[in-house]
């Protein structure tokens, strides 16, 4: 803001690179982990089901815990909670670095998942309660640019210290983090909270808890269990059982409801809502394609294979902060339009050119554009969620804003992987039906059990695989660019209305940004 003093800009500057150092710690956990899959099962002698615990474990939790984690942020002081938190997942990351067993590192995983509860929502929250109006927009935009694209970057850290170290220096990135965070929030962070005219609605937490975990539950199980499997089919019954009553209860609470749910009949809360759960569904579920067609079309390492997807995370961290600056041009409506569609035309570049003898050149141009959009699209509609919300419940619009997000992800990574899996199978048959099936069997079960194919075979096989891979990759791509062309329809009819400018009054302006103040920094 033009008005703003260098004391106050200095201040400002300072907030958010603190929370941003504490965001990055968290999302940085969420991703690390996958390189160092095989590394896990080696040395805990685990199954792949635990080892997909030990990764899976900790998204649950968060994901389970954002919301009433958020709230009592909002109720207790958003500097406590955060400092709280840090030192939870601090503390967790040391564990994991030195788990003896699988159990200890699943309990470590749960443990962090926790703190990262206690601090993601408390990040955009403090961003929210603290910057005025007229900076707000730019530093949700670096926030959703590190929420964004800091899993790639992550991943990226994460598969170098793999390769040049060992996988428990995995663990030291986010401790690192941790530290930093912390140091920076007691020096920096102001507090804010809630003045609390009602009792917690502990009701509806558990039923958000019980809610969420079942849904997220059933879509990691799915994929690996069958969908039709009694654990799939119970967890999903359970979630959405639990999420009709936690809609009924917060209906009935009304005011003092941990959720007001009848918000989201508001264009802002639901339009920024599916726009999130889109876009982070397509970004996830194209995310974990991506590494075997680098791993195993091009044959690249898992190294060269991060260091291949940061074009699309730079672009849309480059991208979230410049939302804004659009935004208050053009409207948020039409800067999320814009930045759907442009991600619809990144996938639908890279299913039309994606090609084995094209190589990573065939698919870079999708991915910048995928990259670009996914960030012009993700900073207004987090404003447009945090926004529908009062100032005294940023904590719970937060981690509204984040479940959205986990959602978002599950449900890509579910629905385009099976995309994948099943345009694969479908076209590898056809490729190998005059082999042996002794041959051909292994090749059938995924590209990573064809490429270790030896014998006369081996050849065809292989180039079999590479070529039904990206058949199916190709069908999971036209369906993403056909789920975003829909949301773009979606958004330009109903997305969140302009809004008319008032005059600023920095008085009122203050006294609406700290919902009762709780202490300086």
């Amino acid at each position: 803001m033009s008005t703003t003093n260098a004391p106050d800009a200095r201040r400002l500057r300072n907030i958010l690179i603190a929370v941003s150092i504490a965001l990055m710690a968290v999302i940085a956990s969420v991703t690390g982990l996958n390189v160092a899959q095989t590394h896990l099962a080696v040395e805990f002698a685990a199954s792949q089901n635990t080892v997909l615990w030990i990764i899976n474990v900790y998204t649950l939790t968060l994901a389970a815990l954002l919301l009433p984690l958020g709230a009592i942020g909002d109720r207790l002081g958003r500097r406590p909670m955060l400092t709280a938190g840090l030192a939870v997942f601090g503390v967790a990351n040391a564990v994991a670095a030195f788990a003896p067993s699988a159990e200890v590192m699943i309990a470590a995983r749960v443990a962090g998942g926790i703190g990262a509860a206690m601090i993601m929502p408390i990040t955009l929250a403090v961003i929210t309660s603290t910057f005025p109006e007229a900076q707000r927009g730019k530093a949700i935009g670096v926030w959703t640019g590190i929420a964004g694209g800091g899993g790639i970057l992550g991943m990226f850290l994460s598969a170098l210290l793999v390769d040049v170290a060992d996988w428990r220096w995995l663990f030291a990135l986010p401790v690192v983090l941790t530290m930093a965070g912390l140091a920076t929030t007691l020096a920096w962070v102001p507090n804010s909270r809630e003045r609390a005219t009602h009792p917690f609605d502990t009701t509806g937490a558990l039923l958000s808890i019980v809610s969420v975990t079942g849904l997220i539950f059933a879509l990691q199980e799915g994929p690996e269990r069958g969908w039709t499997s009694p654990v799939a089919l119970i967890s999903l019954g359970i979630g959405l059982a639990a999420a009709a009553a936690f809609v009924a209860w917060e209906r009935r609470r009304r005011e003092a409801a941990l959720l007001d749910v009848r918000l989201f009949a508001e264009r802002g809360l639901s339009g920024g809502s599916i726009t999130l759960l889109v876009v982070f569904g397509v970004q996830a579920g194209i995310a974990v394609v991506l590494f075997p067609f680098f791993q195993g079309v091009l044959g690249w390492s898992g190294l060269l294979s991060t260091v291949a997807m940061m074009p699309m995370a730079i672009t849309m961290m480059v991208a979230s902060p410049l939302a804004p600056q659009l935004a208050a041009r053009t409207g948020a409506r039409p800067t999320m339009s814009i930045g759907i569609a442009l991600t619809a035309a990144g996938l639908a570049l890279m299913a039309l050119f994606v090609s084995v003898d094209g190589g990573y050149l065939s698919i870079l141009p999708g991915m910048v554009a995928m990259g670009i959009g996914m960030g012009l699209s993700m900073t207004p509609s987090t404003e447009a969620i945090t926004s529908s919300l009062p100032p005294a419940k940023q904590g719970v619009a937060s981690a509204l804003n984040d479940i959205t997000r986990e959602f978002g992800t599950a449900l890509g990574v579910a629905l385009l992987g099976a995309l994948v899996s099943a345009g694969y199978r479908a076209t590898i048959a056809d490729r190998l039906h005059n082999l042996p099936e002794s041959a051909a069997r292994p090749a059938r079960e995924g590209i990573a059990t064809a490429l270790e194919t030896t014998g006369p075979h081996a050849p065809h096989i292989i180039d079999a695989a590479r070529h039904s891979f990206i058949t199916g990759w190709q069908q999971a791509l036209w369906v993403g660019a056909a789920l975003t062309t829909t949301l773009l329809i979606y958004i330009t009819l109903r997305g969140p209305k302009p809004t008319s400018p008032t005059p600023t009054n920095p008085t009122a302006d203050a006294a609406t940004r700290r919902a009762a103040p709780a202490g300086g920094t």
